[in-house]
C-alpha cells in the first residue's frame, strides 16, 4: 500500500512539473517598444534575423529581410501574394475615407516605397500603442504586431448596423512567421489569430455596444500575414490550429498583444480625462469635487480591463 502511494505521489510531482514547463513555455514577452522615454524607432526581430519594425512618420512600418508569402485583408495590396514589407498608417478619427485605396497608394509613394510588394492598412490608433510580441518555437520564428482599440466593438453573427464606407481598422494585426508553412496552414494560421482575438476581447469584457453581447472583433479589423518560406528549420507546417505547436504560440502572441494594446489605449484615455476634468475643476475653484473626480477617474484606470491580470511591457499575463 506504501508502495502504491509512493508510487502515486512520484506520479503527482511529474504532472506539477509538466504544468509548469507548460507555463513557461507559454508566457509570452510583451512590449510597448515606441511608448518608452527617449522615443525609440526601431524594433528588431530576435526570432525572424533581419525583420525591422519601425515608427516613422505618420506610419509603422513592417520591413522584411526578403519577399514572402502573404495573404491579408489590407486595404492596399490585400489578398495573396508576395510582400517585402506591410505599412500601418495612423489616420484621424474624422478621416474622409471615400477613396482609401488611392489615399494609400498616394502615401506610399510620398514615402518613398515601391508599390509592388507593399500591403497597408490604416488605423486611428496613435502608434504608441502599438504591442509587440514573439517567440522562437523550435520549428519557426513568430513576430506580431498589434494596434488596438475597442471604440467600435462589435458581435460577428448579431443583428447589428453596418457601414457603407472603409473605415480605418481600429485592431490591426501583422503577423510574421520565418518558417514553411503550407497555403492552408496560412488560412490556418489566420483563423488561429481571428479566434485568439475573439479571446481576448471576451476576457475583458469589451461588449458591442449596440446589443451589449460580448465583442468578437469591431466593425474594420485588419490582418496581414507574412511567410519567409525558409528551409533552416527542419519543419514542414500544414496546419496551425490550437492543437499545433505553431498554431498555439500564434494564439498566445496575438491575445497577449492584443490585450497589452487595449490596456495601454484604456490607461491613455483615463488618464487624459482624469487631466481635463480636474483642469475643469480647477478653473472652478472647487477643492473638493476635483478630488472626487480623481478619485473616480483613477478606479477607472482599471475598467473595463480589470478580469485579467496585468500585461507589463516586459512582461507576459503573470
Amino acid at each position: 500500500m506504501k508502495e502504491v502511494q509512493r508510487v502515486q505521489g512520484v506520479q503527482e510531482v511529474q504532472e506539477v512539473q509538466e504544468v509548469q514547463e507548460v507555463q513557461e513555455v507559454q508566457e509570452v514577452q510583451v512590449k510597448l517598444p515606441f511608448k518608452v522615454e527617449g522615443g525609440e524607432k526601431a524594433y528588431h526581430s530576435k526570432v525572424w534575423p533581419g525583420l525591422v519594425l519601425e515608427w516613422r512618420e505618420g506610419h509603422l512600418l513592417l520591413e522584411l529581410p526578403s519577399e514572402a508569402d502573404s495573404i491579408s485583408s489590407a486595404v492596399y495590396g490585400g489578398g495573396a501574394g508576395r510582400l517585402q514589407r506591410a505599412v500601418n498608417q495612423y489616420v484621424s478619427r474624422d478621416y474622409e475615407c471615400s477613396n482609401p485605396v488611392q489615399d494609400m497608394q498616394n502615401k506610399l509613394l510620398e514615402w518613398g516605397y515601391p508599390l509592388e510588394g507593399s500591403a497597408g492598412l490604416m488605423t486611428a490608433v496613435p502608434l504608441e500603442h502599438a504591442a509587440v510580441a514573439e517567440t522562437d518555437i523550435g520549428s519557426a520564428g513568430i513576430v506580431c504586431c498589434v494596434t488596438a482599440a475597442a471604440g467600435n466593438a462589435a458581435r460577428a453573427g448579431s443583428q447589428r448596423s453596418v457601414l457603407a464606407a472603409y473605415r480605418p481598422g481600429t485592431i490591426n494585426i501583422m503577423l510574421g512567421i520565418d518558417g514553411w508553412l503550407s497555403q492552408s496552414a496560412m488560412v490556418n494560421a489566420v483563423m488561429t489569430a481571428t479566434e485568439a482575438k475573439a479571446a481576448a476581447l471576451a476576457d475583458l469584457g469589451v461588449r458591442d455596444a449596440e446589443n451589449g453581447l460580448i465583442a468578437t472583433g469591431t466593425t474594420t479589423d485588419a490582418i496581414v500575414l507574412a511567410v519567409s518560406g525558409s528551409r533552416r528549420y527542419a519543419a514542414e507546417h500544414v496546419y496551425a490550429g490550437t492543437a499545433t505547436d505553431l498554431g498555439g504560440a500564434v494564439g498566445r502572441l496575438v491575445y497577449s498583444a492584443v490585450t497589452e494594446s487595449l490596456r495601454s489605449v484604456n490607461a491613455a484615455k483615463s488618464v487624459s480625462r482624469v487631466q481635463e476634468e480636474e483642469s475643469e475643476v480647477a478653473q472652478g475653484g472647487d477643492a473638493e469635487v476635483s478630488q472626487a473626480v480623481h478619485g473616480v477617474e483613477v478606479g477607472a484606470l482599471q475598467a473595463p480591463y480589470s478580469s485579467l491580470p496585468p500585461v507589463s511591457q516586459s512582461g507576459g499575463l503573470k
